[in-house]
């Protein structure tokens, strides 16, 4: 099972995928545009400030769900000695880093309006922020640590032991007093309180954010796979 995701055998289909989503990127990408900006309509408190949602949520939800990827594949380095698997992960990193700070950045530019502050110390956004911290020391780990071998093992430590804030970030709302109003979505119940026409461009929004993540994703997955071929290292 494992491998598949064995680099050599899976580098072929890196490019075929990068075309197919280099196709229907910028498809996807108006046609969420339209709905986000032109099709949805102003909220009645928040007016067109709301429209920083469309951004701001799904960076969130990508930033959880990447870190959430790389301290599981780090578990799973840990018990099955697969080297790869931190390749997997050191490829996932930079965009989790770069929704992190999308989303804190988003937030606070939604904040401004809705809340009149940038910033406050709240539980979800003190969360964020350590979360922020977390991807950056195991980027960090990863560039400064010159010794593959150590660096790897030190970072899959830092996403492990961060692995703890992410139920804290998803739950804050409900375990302390926040700004932030509880959650609109339940996935496991098919639930939402957010109307159609903006679940709608949320939705198509969301999709784009992932077709990119996906493209990025395989771009330095493909990269490392150069450099490790360049450097002769051996992987697993």
């Amino acid at each position: 099972m494992f491998s598949l995701i064995n680099p050599s055998k899976i580098f072929g289909w890196i490019e075929k995928l990068i075309n197919f989503i280099n196709s229907i990127f910028f498809i996807v990408l108006s046609l969420a545009l339209t709905f986000a900006l032109i099709i949805s309509p102003p909220d009645y408190l928040q007016g067109d400030s709301v429209r920083i949602m469309y951004v701001h949520v799904p960076s969130a939800w990508i930033a959880l769900a990447a870190y959430t990827c790389i301290a599981l594949l780090s578990i799973m380095r840990f018990i099955f000695k697969l080297k790869n698997l931190n390749l997997i992960s050191k490829s996932i990193a930079p965009i989790g880093l770069l929704f992190t700070c999308l989303a804190i950045i988003t937030g606070s530019l939604w904040g401004q309006p809705t809340w009149g502050t940038w910033w406050v110390w709240d539980a979800r956004i003190t969360s964020m922020f350590f979360l922020l911290i977390f991807y950056i020391l195991f980027v960090l780990s990863n560039k400064l640590i010159k010794e593959e071998e150590k660096a790897n093992k030190v970072s899959s430590v830092i996403a492990i032991v961060g692995l703890v804030n992410i139920p804290i970030i998803k739950y804050s709302v409900d375990w302390w007093n926040t700004l932030h109003q509880p959650k609109s979505i339940d996935i496991l119940k098919g639930t939402s309180s957010i109307h159609a026409s903006m679940l709608a461009p949320l939705t198509l929004m969301l999709l784009v954010l992932l077709l990119y993540c996906a493209l990025i994703f395989l771009m330095k997955y493909k990269t490392e796979i150069i450099r490790i071929k360049k450097k002769n290292i051996k992987r697993i």
